[in-house]
């Protein structure tokens, strides 16, 4: 009898401490979100990482350069600027269509591929990252939520999970950058 109050009560505190958000609900929601129309640009990026206890770890800007190929791959090459921890200082995605609304992604520290799926003004990517800490690295679930505001400002809120906990949130605030490649 305790074993089995055991497992119930670990079910209920590992699944209590996942994040659960319904994509379907975002469908009518506008400004429509184009990840492809988006990124075709120069994009900078304000981010926070904070661990379970809400503490910050991360504090980080991002310039990020995007551009679409012929072959419609969306390629974001990111540079990462640290002001409070440090990570990752260079990343470069390509990102395909695989549809409408679907999306797969590619990048050096990314397990096999990113997924992603745009609902209205809301997109859901996920993808396994290793994440390098201290001396070693661990294998981690990002399931990352962007979310429209107009055609150049997203909120993107990535929530990062081991075994089904989530360790850590991230908050990063996106804008496009009015430059010469973008004469709009």
């Amino acid at each position: 009898m305790k074993k089995g109050l055991f497992a119930v009560t670990l079910c209920m505190i590992i699944s209590g401490c996942g994040v659960s958000i319904k994509g379907e609900v975002y469908e009518d929601a506008t400004p429509y979100f184009d990840p492809f129309k988006f990124f075709n640009s120069d994009v900078k990026a304000w981010g926070i990482v904070q661990d379970r206890s809400g503490q910050l770890i991360q504090r980080f800007t991002v310039n990020i350069r995007g551009s679409v190929s012929n072959n419609n791959v969306l390629t974001l090459d990111e540079t990462f600027k640290y002001g409070v921890g440090n990570g990752t200082l260079k990343r470069v995605w390509k990102i395909e269509k695989e549809g409408a609304k679907q999306f797969r992604g590619t990048a050096s520290d990314i397990k096999n591929n990113a997924t992603g799926r745009v609902y209205g003004n809301a997109m859901q990517w996920s993808y396994n990252m290793e994440l390098p800490v201290n001396s070693t690295s661990y294998t981690v679930h990002f399931d990352d939520w962007m979310w429209a505001f107009d055609s150049d400002t997203i909120v993107n809120r990535s929530y990062i999970s081991k075994f089904g906990i989530v360790m850590a949130e991230v908050t990063i605030f996106m804008q496009k950058q009015r430059s010469t490649r973008d004469p709009h």
